[in-house]
């Protein structure tokens, strides 16, 4: 079981509940910490991931919600590969058979595998990129729209990136370009017919080590360089001069996903220390 979450930096109890809540790449970093908060909130939480290690978060959830005496629990459906829709359409229908319903989803899989300049990528490379930050959105949103039309209302939060303007990520920046994309053209398309999508911004975050990697990982004095001129840049484009933290990430993505952000739609929320992207 992974340890129970640190105390948030501010709760409110009761916000989810009833809300069957559905978190992607909820094992580690942003995702972990937007299901725990969620939990704790009263929200009945499925993680979905491919590693197994979310059914240990899943279960450091439950303990606190125990401890806390809130409404919340969680359950996660691990394994599936959210790149293909076959997998997209598991985590959903997982969840229907499990709560019946699925009222909120918090699109939050993605992340750059290779920080290089463009001309360094290779095809094969540009393909794996595009698959990662683009494709689970996208399957995701269409997996679960069938659901929320009939239900006539629901919620979709992507996680984006201030990072469509930046180095060494091109294919990255193209793929939540995408997501942003997506965002847009979903929340004009279904307001309609009761649903709000939402998109954040991350810039920089602090976040422990990562426990399953996205990538080899730099290797070589000039890879490690490449991904120190991104640190740099990104750093250096906050006002603030530093990362953000996973609760600073986490607070406005939950705050879309309420009840309270219930007049806002097709926007992306910039949380990125006033750089822009």
């Amino acid at each position: 079981m992974t340890p129970l979450p640190e105390p948030f930096s501010a709760l409110s109890p009761g916000r989810f509940n009833g809300k069957v809540v559905l978190v992607t790449g909820a094992a580690q970093g942003i995702g972990q910490r937007v299901a725990e908060r969620i939990g704790a909130e009263g929200g009945t939480v499925v993680l979905v991931d491919r590693s197994e290690l979310a059914e240990q978060v899943a279960d450091g959830i439950n303990e606190h919600v125990a401890k806390n005496g809130s409404e919340g629990s969680a359950s996660a459906v691990t394994g599936v590969d959210l790149e293909q829709f076959a997998g997209a359409e598991l985590a959903v229908s997982e969840t229907l058979q499990r709560h019946g319903r699925a009222d909120i989803l918090v699109n939050n899989v993605g992340g750059a595998i290779l920080m290089r300049p463009f001309e360094h990528f290779d095809a094969e490379q540009i393909q794996k990129e595009i698959n990662r930050s683009l494709f689970p959105t996208l399957w995701m949103c269409r997996a679960v729209l069938p659901t929320m039309l009939e239900a006539g209302s629901g919620t979709i939060v992507n996680v984006s990136s201030n990072a469509t303007r930046g180095i060494n990520r091109v294919p990255y920046s193209a793929a939540k370009g995408g997501v942003n994309g997506i965002t847009q053209a979903l929340a004009m398309e279904t307001a309609g017919r009761g649903i709000r999508v939402m998109a954040t911004a991350p810039g920089g975050t602090e976040a422990p080590p990562r426990k399953v990697q996205r990538g080899p990982g730099p290797e070589g004095e000039q890879e490690q360089a490449w991904v120190k001129d991104v640190v740099d840049q990104v750093t250096e484009s906050t006002f603030f001069k530093r990362y953000g933290t996973l609760d600073e990430q986490a607070a406005p993505i939950v705050f879309l996903a309420s009840d309270e952000a219930s007049y806002m739609t097709g926007s992306v929320i910039q949380v990125s220390g006033g750089d822009m992207g």
